[in-house]
Formats: structure tokens, C-alpha cells, sequence
């Protein structure tokens, strides 16, 4: 009886440390996990790659619909349109205290404009902007260009829905001798019509002169939508371009651009979410072994300290970082010891998010098979087929998202508007 009761206690023993080493193990993976790429299906909240942007669990959140979102934006437009024939400002509808997240439509609407022939207090730009010298006309001059016409002209480099429009007519032809200096947080284009009628990508070539130029500013990317007043202030520095130029003014209404804009941000912010996946060692897994096992799969180490895995036609798809965000180095990875890496998944960047998906999920696999790792979750949870199957619904509902709006995942126009 007494070999039994000992018997027993020891058994327990066992137990208890082995529960306690578990318990050691997964407390020293989660301060591990201290970068921003948190998993995108946790309950909890996590982190978008919107600097700094909290994003409620993807898998309680409520997006709307791609087929609900058309049928709101449609409303949205026909509000403005509704707006600019009256004369009115149009306000998204507020529910319960707070703007409606609206999916914006897919055709891009005709913004409205000032009105250079009106006298200024009739103006339908901002009251901001009436003050602004070159958006009033030269009694006895005649721009080379027509500025309702410039507004209307369809120019791959914009897409008014979130970029930004200022329109310049010459006087007289000019050549363009310095790129205007535009301070902003946010990337502008300059696009100028040549003599011959021909809109491109201004630049201070000598002998080439403009009637008129085009000032686009990226309103929304990573970061965010930039403010009212940030869009003021481009407009200052646009007429202050006017004045060095000699040219009129025109002003895209800040109000009517920014109602349009906001649903596609809320989109954008909605969409914006990197799946992490975290591959990890009991003990530690050699640097040596590590690069070499991801090298294997097709990774190849960049200049910022993470591994690519590039398509065919080289751009990146996955990447692979270490568990505390700190950058791998061919010096670091010879030398030492790591206790796993992530593996992240960008969904705006991906084409084909389920099948590439499916690839991802396939390497990842492969390399915790080789390295002899755990595939877990930020709670430090071993991945289950259920949670593999809600992901994959999760990419596909959002990347349906991004097609319903002509934001096609990996396009050059994506690339732009999630940098």
C-alpha cells in the first residue's frame, strides 16, 4: 500500500512540473510576440496595419456586404449629385451617433469644382479656399486651357475617389523648371498638357512647354485619411504653384470629396490586415538551419531583415520575420539560436487570396516539419482546421471586398493606396 501512495505521489509530481514547464514555455513565447503583426482571428483585439488603428476580432466583426455596399454608395451618389445641382453640401447619414461605414461605388464620381467665370462669394468652393488669389479670373486674360474641361479630362494617373485634384490653365505657355515643393504627410502627382494637347507626367524638361498642369494629391493610404485642413493647406500651396506659373486655379470641393473618400478609408481600414502564423521551437532551432530550411522553400533574405517569397514575377507574397520583430542579418544567422519565426500573410497584396492562401499554409507546414516546430497562434494556440478554414473565409470575404470597389488585391492601383 505505502509503494502505491508514493507511487501516486510521484506520478502527480511529473504532472505538476510538466503543467508548470507549459506553463514557463508559453509565457516566454508570448513576450516574445511583441510585434504589431498580430493575428487578424483572435478573439481579442488586434492590430491593423493601419499605424497605429485598433480593429475589432474579424471574425465578430459585421463588414457589410459587397452587394448591400453598391446599393448604399449608388444612394451616396445620387446624394451628390443631388448636392451639386442645388447647391448643397451632402452629408453621409448618421446612425446612432456615428457616420455609417459605407462601401463606396465602383464608378468614379464627377467631383464638383469652382466656378472660375462666378464672382466669389457665389463660389461653391470652401469657404477656405475663397480667399485664394488664383482662383479668381484676370479681367482681360484668356487661359490657354479651359479649366472645366481639365476637370473633366479622364487621366490614368488619378482616381478621384481618393486622390485629391487641384487644375492649373496657363496664361501663356511655361516651361516647367522645378518640381513644386508641396509639403504633406501624403505623395502628390504632377501631370502637365503640352502644346500639342497631351497629358503626361510633368517633369523640368528644357524645351518642353505646358498650357496647364494637374496637382493630385493621395489622400488616403496607410496611415489614413488625411483631415479638412490638411487639404486646405494643399490648396494654398497649389495657388502658390498658380502664382509661380501664371495660371488660374481650380479647387476639388473638400467637403463633397471627402464624403466620398471616407467610405472607401472605412473600407480600406476594414480590409488592411496581415495573418500571422508563428512557428515555434520547444528549444531553439539554429540560425544556420533556419535560413536554410526557408531558403529551400523559395524565401531569399531582403535589405529590411525579413525573408520574401516572391511570384513569378517577383513580387512579394509571404514574408517571414523573426517572433520579436527584429531584423535577421546573415551575421545574426550563422551565429545564433532562434526560438521560430512568423510567417505573415498581407491580404491587400496577395492576388488570388485563396489559392495563394492554400500555399502558404502548405509551406508553412512544410517548414514545421522540417524544423520540428509548432504552428500556433498569438494565444500560443496550436492551429486547428476549423481556425485554418474560418482564415481562408476571412481572406476570400475581404479580398471580395476589395474587387466589389475595382481594388483588385496586388494591382499597381492597390499598391498605391496601401502603402
Amino acid at each position: 500500500m505505502i509503494m502505491l501512495v508514493v507511487g501516486a505521489a510521484f506520478i502527480l509530481a511529473v504532472l505538476v512540473y510538466n503543467i508548470y514547464q507549459e506553463s514557463q514555455y508559453r509565457k516566454q513565447l508570448r513576450e516574445q510576440f511583441g510585434h504589431a503583426n498580430k493575428d487578424a482571428l483572435l478573439d481579442s483585439q488586434v492590430n491593423s496595419v493601419r499605424d497605429g488603428a485598433q480593429a475589432q476580432s474579424a471574425l465578430n466583426e459585421k463588414a457589410v456586404s459587397p452587394e448591400s455596399g453598391v446599393d448604399m454608395a449608388a444612394d451616396s451618389s445620387t446624394e451628390q449629385a443631388e448636392s451639386v445641382a442645388t447647391g448643397e453640401e451632402a452629408v453621409p447619414e448618421a446612425r446612432n451617433g456615428y457616420i455609417q461605414e459605407e462601401t463606396v461605388a465602383t464608378a468614379q464620381p464627377e467631383l464638383p469644382v469652382a466656378d472660375e467665370d462666378a464672382a466669389p462669394e457665389s463660389s461653391p468652393v470652401h469657404s477656405d479656399m475663397e480667399s485664394l488669389s488664383r482662383t479668381i479670373p484676370v479681367k482681360g486674360r484668356k487661359t490657354l486651357l479651359d479649366l472645366r474641361d481639365m476637370a473633366k479630362q479622364p487621366l490614368p494617373w488619378f482616381d478621384v475617389r481618393f486622390d485629391y485634384l487641384a487644375y492649373i490653365a496657363l496664361y501663356e505657355p511655361k516651361e516647367l523648371h522645378a518640381m513644386p515643393r508641396l509639403s504633406s504627410r501624403s505623395r502628390f502627382r504632377l501631370v502637365g498638357c503640352t502644346m500639342d494637347d497631351r497629358y503626361q507626367v510633368a517633369e523640368p524638361i528644357p524645351s518642353v512647354y505646358y498650357q496647364g498642369f494637374v496637382v493630385g494629391l493621395q489622400a488616403i493610404n496607410r496611415s489614413g485619411l488625411v483631415t479638412h485642413e490638411e487639404l486646405v493647406n494643399f490648396g494654398e500651396q497649389a495657388n502658390r504653384f498658380a502664382e509661380q506659373m501664371d495660371g488660374q486655379l481650380l479647387l476639388t470641393d473638400i467637403n463633397t470629396f471627402l464624403s466620398v473618400a471616407r467610405p472607401l478609408d472605412d473600407l480600406c481600414a476594414r480590409v488592411d490586415q496581415t495573418i500571422a502564423i508563428h512557428l515555434v521551437s520547444r528549444t531553439n532551432v539554429s540560425g544556420m538551419e533556419l535560413r536554410s530550411a526557408v531558403e529551400r522553400q523559395g524565401f531569399e533574405l531582403g535589405h529590411d531583415g525579413a525573408f520574401y517569397y516572391a511570384d513569378s514575377n517577383g513580387e512579394p507574397l509571404f514574408s517571414i520575420v523573426t517572433l520579436d520583430n527584429s531584423p535577421f542579418t546573415a551575421t545574426l544567422l550563422a551565429n545564433q539560436n532562434y526560438r521560430g519565426f512568423s510567417m505573415l500573410f498581407d491580404i491587400v497584396h496577395i492576388p488570388d487570396g485563396e489559392k495563394c492562401f492554400d500555399q502558404f499554409m502548405d509551406m508553412a507546414v512544410k517548414l514545421s516539419s522540417q524544423l520540428g516546430l509548432d504552428l500556433v497562434n498569438d494565444k500560443v494556440e496550436e492551429l486547428s482546421t476549423e481556425w485554418l478554414r474560418e482564415v481562408r473565409r476571412y481572406v476570400v470575404d475581404r479580398q471580395k471586398e476589395m474587387k466589389q470597389v475595382e481594388l483588385k488585391p496586388g494591382s499597381e492601383l492597390t499598391k498605391r493606396l496601401f502603402s
